[in-house]
Formats: structure tokens, C-alpha cells, sequence
């Protein structure tokens, strides 16, 4: 069994793979600090496999290191081998042009291995977490970079916090564009908003790059953005734990391994 962890500043995600299955996922909160012994405990409780017989290895993408240090010494508890953890650092099957390497996010990398091996380049991932991210993975396996916006959900909460009259609402589609009361006509701005910077930074990127990629999303917003999206083809909501599970896989120098099924393109 592969436990694959996939740290990110407002979640933990959770997967376990079995050879190249993804038997099961589960999301945690990344903001409530815990101890690696409770660490350790609540991984046995989500994988009761990982107390079972076998050997058991870990492969962990952390964006906050204040956290990083409880899930490698779970890991560490719970598996035969020493966790991997991934950065720009190991060999992951991307080549990482940025212009200073280390400071690439370690589940951009995982998104960039995981489109490669599953969907081919030119392809552009779009990650919808705490912040939205774009990434641009072209021929040669080169990850050329990409774009940093705040996330939907952080930029609803702080015009929220900064202006008075405006309160908490449902974050979903609206029913029509034009709102009928504050609630709606935040909906509206929220959400079309994030459609509208979406297919805008795409359009921009294929243009300035001369590329007509593939556009791969994930995150925990991907499928309602996509849904009125222009230019997103394929929603993969588990994307960053297969890119941990390629990278785990090229650095035990036993390569990728047979890609699981592709998913049919949304349209």
C-alpha cells in the first residue's frame, strides 16, 4: 500500500493507493494542529490497512511546514519505509523552469507530474484551493511556470470581512447573472467571476505560449466551475494524489507504472 498526503493551507488530503487503484481518499482540515501520535492515530482510523501486515510505504506534498514534521513522523510510524517527500529537489519526471526551482509548490509539481503521465502535453492544470492556481506543463516534459491568484472562497471571505453590509452566502451557481438582492449579486460576482478569470488566463496563456492544450482542473470547486466554463475539458478531482503516487513511483526507479484509465474529456 502507497499512503499518498497532499498538505495544503486550508486541507489535508488523504489517499491510499494499491498498486496503481486509488482504493479510497479523505479530506482533513489542515488548520487544526495535531500531534504526530494523533496524526498517526487518525491516518489507522481513516486506512485500518496501514496496521495490517505489509509493507507499507508514504509518499507526502506539503505546502506548510509547520505542519509538515506531524505527517512524516506519522508516516514514519506507520510505514517500512522512510517517506518521500516531494520537492524540485528529487527526480520527479517534470522539468521544473522556474526560475528559482525550490520555490515551486509541491503539489504543483504533483499536478504537473500527474497531468504529463495522464493527460500529455501542452496541458494546463487548474487548481481551485486557497489560492487558484494555473500551471503549464509544455513538450519535453517542461514545466514553464504559471499564475498565482487568490482563491474563490478566500476572496468571498475577505470582502466579506471589509465590507460592512455584505454577509455570508451560499457559494453556487446563480440562476441568472443579473441579482435580484445582495445574496444573488454576490453569488453572481463570485462565481462568474472565477468562470470569467479562468477562461480569460487560459486564453491568454495558449496565446502568449502558441499552444492549444489540454485543461485539466481540480480542487475542491473544480466541477462547479466547470460547469460553465469555456475552456475546461476534463475535471480530475484526484489528481494531485496520482501525482504523488507517478513521482513516489519514478523516484523508486520502477517508473510511473500502467496509468490508470483516462477520463472522458467533460465535453
Amino acid at each position: 500500500m502507497l499512503l499518498a498526503i497532499d498538505v495544503g493551507n486550508t486541507e489535508v488530503t488523504l489517499g491510499l493507493f494499491d498498486g496503481t487503484r486509488l482504493t479510497r481518499s479523505f479530506r482533513l482540515s489542515s488548520e487544526t494542529r495535531r500531534t504526530p501520535d494523533e496524526v498517526a492515530l487518525t491516518l489507522e482510523q481513516i486506512f485500518p490497512e496501514l496496521g495490517g501486515p505489509g509493507e507499507h510505504e508514504a509518499v507526502i506534498a506539503s505546502v506548510v511546514p509547520t505542519v509538515t514534521a506531524s505527517y512524516l513522523e506519522a508516516a514514519r510510524a506507520l510505514c517500512s519505509a522512510e517517506p518521500l517527500e516531494v520537492s524540485s529537489e528529487i527526480e520527479t519526471g517534470v522539468d521544473i523552469q522556474y526560475r528559482d526551482p525550490k520555490s515551486t509548490g509541491a503539489d504543483r509539481i504533483a499536478n504537473a507530474a500527474a497531468a504529463l503521465e495522464l493527460y500529455g502535453a501542452p496541458v494546463i492544470v487548474v487548481d481551485f484551493g486557497t489560492a487558484t492556481t494555473f500551471d503549464v506543463i509544455v513538450k519535453e516534459r517542461r514545466y514553464l511556470g504559471g499564475v498565482i491568484a487568490p482563491g474563490i472562497v478566500t476572496g468571498a471571505e475577505h470582502l466579506i470581512r471589509r465590507a460592512a453590509r455584505l454577509s455570508a452566502f451560499e457559494l453556487r451557481p446563480p440562476e441568472r447573472v443579473v441579482g435580484r438582492n445582495t445574496e444573488e449579486s454576490l453569488q453572481s460576482g463570485v462565481y462568474y467571476g472565477a468562470v470569467g478569470q479562468v477562461d480569460a488566463i487560459v486564453r491568454r496563456i495558449s496565446a502568449e505560449e502558441r499552444i492549444k492544450p489540454k485543461v485539466i482542473a481540480t480542487g475542491g470547486l473544480a466541477s462547479m466551475i466547470a460547469a460553465h466554463s469555456e475552456t475546461i475539458q476534463t475535471v480530475d478531482p484526484d489528481l494531485t494524489l496520482q501525482g504523488l503516487r507517478i513521482i513516489h513511483a519514478i523516484s523508486r526507479g520502477s517508473g510511473a507504472g500502467p496509468a490508470p484509465k483516462r477520463k472522458r474529456p467533460r465535453k
